[in-house]
């Protein structure tokens, strides 16, 4: 059996995923030297600091994770970051940001990970978490200053890229038993949301999400039941979107 894989798993929603797996055969990744205690607390096997945009370090980090474990089953992509400027403050620095750690991170993630490990093993699950933003163009209400919005131009771009991204990996890899699918969170209670005004009244069931519910649909989505579900979005909102 393969090694799970989860980036970004110092976060709140990285973290409670993390936990679903079974450590003797979990690898831990994220931008933060808060990983290595992630790892001990949940008993993980494997935990490294790393930059998800140089693809260069990506492949030789999962080569490693791979030959430990003798493959990779599960690849779970969780990185990110979020700028919640305005359409007109927003620097390039900014969107770029957003869209290199967001989108091409998860894409070389993927990419490692199926070639050749999941390829060679006719068999993988690549979960990538986006953000219903992606799909709606963000949340929350924008003020005539360009205040007010939940999440900015920029994550909402990224976001919609991995949902398109990871459709058309999907495409690809169904025929090599490799399952892509996206879990795309509404506004979950994290460090990420923190200090951030919702209403929740717009939320059919009136509360922010958890991070263990998120985690709850990437967990199916990582079994073998999940084999015939390919180039999906599971929605995690409370039904704000109803779509």
């Amino acid at each position: 059996m393969g090694a799970v894989v989860v980036t970004g798993a110092a976060g709140g929603i990285g973290r409670a995923i993390a936990d679903r797996f079974d450590g003797d055969r979990l690898a831990l990744f994220d931008a933060s030297q808060q990983v290595s205690t992630v790892a001990d607390e949940l008993d993980a096997t494997h935990a490294e600091v790393l930059d998800v945009t140089d693809g260069a370090v990506v492949r030789t980090v999962i080569d490693e994770v791979a030959e430990r474990f003798g493959g990779i089953d599960v690849m779970v992509n969780c990185a990110g970051t979020a700028h919640r400027t305005s359409f007109a403050d927003t620097t390039a620095e900014e969107f770029m940001a957003d869209v290199s750690t967001n989108m091409l991170g998860t894409f070389l993630c993927c990419q490692a990970a199926v070639f050749p490990y999941m390829e060679k093993a006719r068999y993988g699950r690549l979960i990538n978490i986006a953000s219903i933003s992606g799909k709606t163009g963000g949340t929350g209400p924008v003020h005539a200053d360009g205040s007010g919005g939940r999440s900015g131009v920029a994550y909402a771009s990224s976001k919609a890229g991995v949902i398109n991204m990871t459709r058309w990996i999907a495409r690809e890899v169904g025929r090599l038993g490799i399952t892509s699918n996206v879990v795309a969170p509404g506004p979950i209670a994290t460090q990420m949301t923190a200090g951030h005004a919702y209403d929740t009244s717009e939320i059919p069931a009136g509360r922010l999400g958890t991070p263990e519910e998120v985690a709850d649909a990437v967990a199916w989505l990582a079994t073998p039941g999940a084999g015939y579900v390919n180039g999906t979005v599971i929605d995690v909102d409370g039904g704000l979107t109803r779509a």
